[in-house]
């Protein structure tokens, strides 16, 4: 099969029409969601068990579990700053060139904009939130500007297949795991709640961006923007371990305790893998990112999911 020809014919699931009306009713303020008496509590989870995984470390008490699952929380509100940090730019420069024609695609892509700058300001709103109320210091890696950075260099569709990844993953993170979890406190629900509502249509436009980025191309720089997407994948998996490293520290310093080396050796392990799926398991195999994947080419979806168990 001449996979030029078959992009080149390839019909858009989406249309820019469609998903800019649906954009505009799922429209919200930064100052709806957090502020005045929107406060986070501290005495529910934050995250649910499925991505926080904190009952797996049979040595801490509940009290413990409940603080490392609300350093995940942190953690989940600084990955998704430092994400929001190159999603931005990339899409900018994407719409740059192409403010000349459909005046929908046009309209949708610099709204995406908007949205990815106010989600940048909202997760801010979040963590000095939670910083103001933990009580303790939590570390972090970054700087998000040097992430964005190396993460930019890549091809841009494999950056453009990453983004893709980041948000329907969110759908997996409010819809799959959240939506009807009473035990999770109602402020951080809110905020994953209304994230996914405006991810739900980037996911739609950064498919028609990938599919639009790959029409033309071989299967063989199919592959090699694959490859691209799998490399920002295992720099993204260094820092999750490094992460886990972090919120070890963050958990004894919150708790005063200090684990023994082989507590802190199955700490590591276990937490290091429930980031890996928070962060990129749950992406890699979300249905309908191996779907537009298998669009471009079978071979592609098929690599991912070979590759997927081991973030799982």
């Amino acid at each position: 099969m001449d996979v030029t020809q078959t992009q080149s014919t390839m019909k858009p699931i989406y249309t820019y029409e469609q998903t800019l009306a649906s954009s505009q009713k799922a429209n919200w303020r930064i100052e709806d969601i957090i502020g005045d008496d929107k406060r986070l509590g501290f005495t529910q989870h934050l995250m649910p068990e499925s991505f926080a995984r904190v009952e797996e470390l049979s040595f801490l008490t509940s009290a413990e579990k409940l603080k490392l699952n609300q350093i995940r929380g942190f953690d989940y509100l600084c990955s998704f700053g430092l994400v929001e940090e190159f999603i931005l730019p990339f899409v900018l420069d994407h719409a740059r060139p192409q403010l000349q024609g459909d005046d929908y695609r046009v309209r949708a892509f610099l709204a995406f904009a908007a949205e990815e700058a106010k989600h940048i300001h909202l997760f801010k709103k979040f963590r000095e939130e939670f910083e103001a109320g933990f009580g303790t210091e939590c570390l972090f890696i970054g700087p998000p500007s040097a992430i964005a950075e190396a993460i930019l260099a890549h091809d841009p569709l494999g950056v453009a297949i990453a983004i893709l990844h980041i948000e329907w993953m969110t759908q997996r993170h409010y819809i799959d795991s959240i939506k009807d979890a009473k035990e999770i406190d109602p402020q951080f629900a809110s905020l994953l709640k209304h994230h996914w509502m405006e991810e739900a249509q980037h996911a739609k436009l950064d498919t028609l961006m990938v599919e639009s980025m790959a029409e033309g191309r071989s299967e063989a720089e199919l592959e090699k923007a694959l490859d691209e997407y799998l490399e920002i994948g295992g720099f993204l998996d260094t820092g999750l371990r490094q992460q886990a490293e972090f919120n070890l520290e963050n958990l004894q310093r919150s708790t005063g305790r200090i684990l023994t080396e082989d507590e802190r050796d199955e700490f590591i392990i276990k937490q290091h893998q429930a980031l890996r799926y928070t962060f990129l398991g749950s992406g890699m195999t979300h249905p309908n990112f191996l779907a537009t994947l298998e669009r471009l080419s079978p071979s592609l979806r098929q690599r991912i999911e070979e590759v997927a168990p081991v973030f799982c």
